[in-house]
């Protein structure tokens, strides 16, 4: 799997989840939104590329584009605009928005994935603001000083748990293996035991106090930060 992660925004929730099913075969990650609304809830500073439906609730696809462009951390998102809404002056507002590419409605899967496969080869060398604290609820983390607090009041975290919560708090909803958690919290050290995942788990979660329900354990897969 490669290291894009992608968020497709469309209130047609049949199409997301094709969209994400093919994108999901061509090794990308991939997560849905069926409203701005629930898109802008999310860490979006983490995607590398978004492809947003136009025609949408109480906040359209324009006008979501436009707030992510004024904000520092979310501006340079390459945005794809996928719509059945193919006027010149609509893709011509999609493209002063800043939008990188403009799908009409019907489209083909193949022609999405090139596009998108050509929006992020172009974009690859932009770089997007990476957020130096991540929040959620009362828990803050604080990624340059590596501090945790929980309502303001600091926990004290070995670095594995640190950065076992950091990673999992980053890639909210995706579920990684024992092996995943190894290999990127331990990649220098070649004799651990997959045991040694599950015992800081545990630790994390007791220090996390009710935060500690989020880390949810996934029988089989693994383990990932799920919100309420």
């Amino acid at each position: 799997m490669n290291d894009y992660r992608i968020l497709v925004v469309d209130d047609e929730e049949d199409l997301c989840e094709i969209l994400k099913f093919n994108l999901e075969m061509e090794e990308y990650m991939v997560d849905t939104a069926n409203s701005a609304e629930e898109a802008l809830k999310l860490e979006l500073p983490r995607y590398n590329l978004i492809l947003l439906d136009v025609m949408m609730g109480e906040i359209s696809g324009f006008k979501m584009a436009s707030m992510m462009k004024k904000n520092k951390d979310t501006q340079n998102i390459p945005i794809i605009f996928i719509t059945a809404k193919d006027t010149e002056n609509d893709t011509l507002t999609g493209f002063n928005l800043g939008a990188d590419d403009y799908i009409s409605k019907p489209f083909s899967l193949r022609e999405v994935i090139m596009r998108v496969k050509a929006v992020l080869r172009r974009t690859a060398g932009v770089q997007t603001q990476v957020p130096e604290q991540l929040i959620y609820k009362g828990l803050s983390v604080n990624i340059p000083k590596k501090k945790v607090t929980i309502n303001n009041e600091e926990i004290s975290l070995t670095k594995k748990e640190f950065e076992i919560l950091l990673l999992l708090l980053q890639n909210q909803g995706r579920v990684f293996s024992r092996e995943d958690i190894l290999a990127k919290v331990w990649h220098d050290e070649v004799y651990v035991l997959d045991r040694t995942v599950d015992v800081n788990i545990t630790r994390l979660r007791k220090k996390i106090g009710e935060y500690g329900a989020c880390i949810v354990t996934r029988l089989g897969y693994g383990y990932c930060f799920e919100c309420e």
